[in-house]
């Protein structure tokens, strides 16, 4: 098991997040009321089942070692969920706040309730993401060597929704805590991204960037069983 189960579970979390900023420009509001329930359903599948493989993750990472260090970048994926379902309720939250009053939904603290349970599911989630950010850092420190690969990119996604949850907490409370971090966090995410970029056009100029050193030895190994037979 590797983190890559989370990939495809991120994109409801993703969709949700995304429909959160559609309803905010929707001129009918009707139309923002169905796509912050259906943004809310999205969630609620996407966040959750994030959830259970970041914990049998974890749990694969205490009992068994870490990945190889091809794939060792690969630790920073569950921050993608963690980072973009906090945004995501926290937005929806906001959204809510404006939509449901206008469209006479449930009672009148609706949009009020949904606004401050958002922001509390998305500091809770923030938090868990602090965690695990510690950690895969704390990983790649302790291992120090390991080769670049397209796996890389793996470690922007992640690193910006996190941000972007830090960065819509500083927006919303009065703390220039979150506003800072938030934006450290901003500049650590472009230059990552102009790292990995640099070393992406340079891997393509040397033409050793798509070489896999696993499928060679499979295709050595594939020929010494031929000449054995």
């Amino acid at each position: 098991m590797t983190a890559a189960w989370l990939l495809p579970i991120v994109s409801c979390v993703v969709a949700a997040a995304s429909g959160a900023i559609v309803a905010d420009v929707l001129p009918n509001v009707h139309l923002a009321l169905a796509t912050i329930l259906a943004s809310y359903i999205l969630w609620g599948i996407g966040v959750p089942l994030a959830l259970m493989v970041i914990c049998i993750y974890l749990q694969r990472l205490m009992f068994y070692k870490l990945p190889p260090k091809a794939m060792l970048v690969s630790v920073f994926l569950p921050l993608g969920p963690l980072g973009q379902g906090g945004f995501g309720i926290q937005k929806l939250g906001k959204v809510a706040q404006k939509v449901f009053p206008q469209t006479n939904t449930l009672s009148a603290t609706t949009g009020e309730v949904f606004y401050s349970v958002g922001f509390m599911i998305g500091i809770l989630l923030w938090a868990f993401g602090l965690v695990w950010l510690t950690f895969a850092v704390t990983t790649l420190i302790t291992t120090r060597k390991f080769p670049f690969n397209m796996g890389w990119w793996a470690l922007t996604f992640p690193l910006g929704v996190f941000t972007t949850c830090t960065c819509t907490m500083g927006n919303e409370l009065p703390s220039r805590f979150f506003s800072v971090l938030g934006t450290i966090f901003s500049v650590a995410v472009v230059l990552l991204w102009l790292l990995v970029s640099f070393h992406t056009f340079r891997g393509i100029a040397r033409g050793d960037l798509f070489v896999a050193p696993c499928l060679k030895d499979l295709g050595n190994a594939k020929a010494r069983t031929g000449e054995n037979v």
